[in-house]
C-alpha cells in the first residue's frame, strides 16, 4: 500500500517549493490558516500533563464535546464520546470493530477503502449524492452482499457537496431496512454553507458521527479527533483497539481541545470567518474551472476534457504550470472519467501574517498573493 495520495501530494508541494519551483497547491486538504492565539495559550498552559488519561479521552473533553453534538440538534452525553488522535485512527477502529463489508460512495476520501482494506473487508462503491452512496443503489445491492456499514461525508470530500435532506432520510430508511452502520463523517459540518441534516437526527440509534477541529479551527497537526456513539457494545469494541494502538490522545492537546469544543464566542466568529473565506475563494476557483460552488469545505470536483486519463490532466497541470492537484481515480472514479480534486485551502498565504489578512480581508480576491494564484490557475485553463 502507498502513501496516502493526499499527504503526497502535500510532500510534492514542499518539495517544490523547496527546490524554488513554481507550485500552486490544489492538492492538499490542510485548512491553510493559523492557530487562534485562544488555544496557543490553551495548549501552552498544559504543557506540563503529561499523563496518559483514560483511553476515552479526559472528562472535560469527552464534556465539552456531547455540549457541541447537543447545540446541534443531537444530544449526547459524556459517556457517549471517544477522542482519538485525529477522526482518521478512530474511523479505522470503527471499521475494525464492526467488521462486514462496506458501501462507499464513488467517489469518496481515499482512506475509507484504504482502511477497510487494511481490516480486509470487502469494498463496494455505489454513486454518490455529495457524499451518500445512492440510497435506490443501496438498497438494491444491499442483501445480496450482506453488508455492515456505510460510510458517509458530509460535506462531502473530494466534491464539497452537502447531500439533500431527502437523501439522507431515504438513506436511513435503507439502512433500516438492512440493518446497516451508518458512519457519518462530519468533519466538515461546521463549514457547510447549506442546510444540514445530520443521519444522526434521523436514525440515532445505528449513526456513529465522527468529527475533530482540523477543518473548523485549522487544528490537523494537532490530531485531535472525537466520535459519538449510541451503541455501548461498538463503542466498547472500539476503546479495546484504541486501548492497543494509542492508549490515549495527547493529553496537553486534549485540554486545549476542551476549549475549542466549548465554543467560546471568538472561536465561534474565527469558525465563521473561516467558513466565509473558505466560500469565497474557492467560489472563484469554481469559476474558473466552469463549475458550481461548492456547498461547504474547500473543494471542487470539475471533469478536465481533452485527456486520455485523470493522471495525464494531473501531469500535464503539473509540469507545465506547476499547479498540484489529485486525481478522480485516488477517489475510486474511472481514470478515464478525467476527474481531478481541487482544494483551494492553501492559497491564502505563505505566511501566517498574509494568512490572517486573507482571513480579515472583506475582499480576499484582491490581495496580491491570492490574485497571483488565480492568475496562474486562470493561465493553466487557458
Amino acid at each position: 500500500m502507498s502513501v496516502s495520495a493526499t499527504l503526497a501530494a502535500n510532500a510534492v508541494i514542499a518539495a517544490r517549493r523547496a527546490a524554488g519551483l513554481p507550485v500552486v497547491p490544489l492538492g492538499f486538504g490542510e485548512a491553510g490558516l493559523p492557530v487562534h492565539p485562544m488555544l496557543v495559550s490553551a495548549l501552552a498552559s498544559c504543557a506540563g500533563s503529561a499523563g496518559y488519561g483514560p483511553v476515552a479521552g479526559i472528562p472535560s473533553l469527552r464534556e465539552a464535546a456531547a455540549g457541541y453534538w447537543t447545540r446541534r440538534g443531537l444530544p449526547t452525553e459524556p459517556s457517549q464520546v471517544v477522542a482519538g488522535p485525529g477522526s482518521k485512527p478512530l474511523l479505522w477502529a470503527i471499521l475494525g470493530a464492526q467488521g462486514g463489508s462496506v458501501a462507499l460512495a464513488r467517489p469518496s476520501w481515499v482512506s475509507y477503502a484504504a482502511q477497510a482494506t487494511m481490516h480486509g473487508l470487502d469494498i463496494v462503491r455505489l454513486p454518490s449524492i455529495g457524499g451518500v452512496p445512492d440510497p435506490v443503489e443501496l438498497d438494491a445491492v444491499a442483501q445480496g452482499l450482506r453488508l455492515s456499514t456505510v460510510i458517509v461525508t458530509l460535506p462531502d470530500n473530494p466534491t464539497g457537496m452537502v447531500t439533500p435532506p431527502s437523501v439522507i432520510r431515504d438513506l436511513c430508511a435503507v439502512a433500516e431496512r438492512h440493518d446497516l452502520l451508518i458512519v457519518s463523517d462530519e468533519i466538515y459540518r461546521d463549514l457547510s454553507t447549506v442546510d444540514f441534516l445530520s443521519p444522526a437526527s434521523v436514525a440515532p440509534h445505528r449513526v456513529v458521527v465522527t468529527s475533530g477541529l482540523s477543518k473548523s479551527l485549522a487544528l490537523g497537526g494537532w490530531r485531535l479527533g472525537v466520535a459519538r456513539f449510541v451503541d455501548d457494545d461498538l463503542r466498547d469494541r472500539v476503546l479495546s483497539l484504541a486501548s492497543e494502538v494509542w492508549s490515549a490522545p495527547s493529553r496537553p492537546v486534549q485540554e486545549a481541545a476542551a476549549v475549542a469544543f466549548a465554543e467560546p464566542s471568538a472561536l465561534v466568529e474565527r469558525v465563521s470567518q473561516s467558513r466565509l473565506l473558505h466560500h469565497r475563494v474557492a467560489s472563484a476557483v469554481a469559476s474558473l474551472f466552469g463549475v458550481p460552488a461548492p456547498d461547504g469545505a474547500f473543494y471542487l470536483y470539475p471533469h478536465v476534457p481533452g485527456f486520455a486519463t485523470d493522471a495525464d490532466a494531473a501531469s500535464h497541470l503539473l509540469s507545465r504550470n506547476g499547479i498540484v492537484v489529485l486525481t478522480g481515480s485516488e477517489f475510486g472514479d474511472a481514470p478515464e472519467a478525467c476527474r481531478i480534486r481541487v482544494a483551494t485551502s492553501q492559497l491564502y498565504g505563505e505566511t501566517d501574517a498574509q494568512r490572517l489578512r486573507a482571513l480579515h480581508s472583506d475582499n480576499p480576491l484582491e490581495l496580491p498573493w491570492i490574485a497571483a494564484y488565480l492568475d496562474l490557475i486562470r493561465s493553466a485553463l487557458a
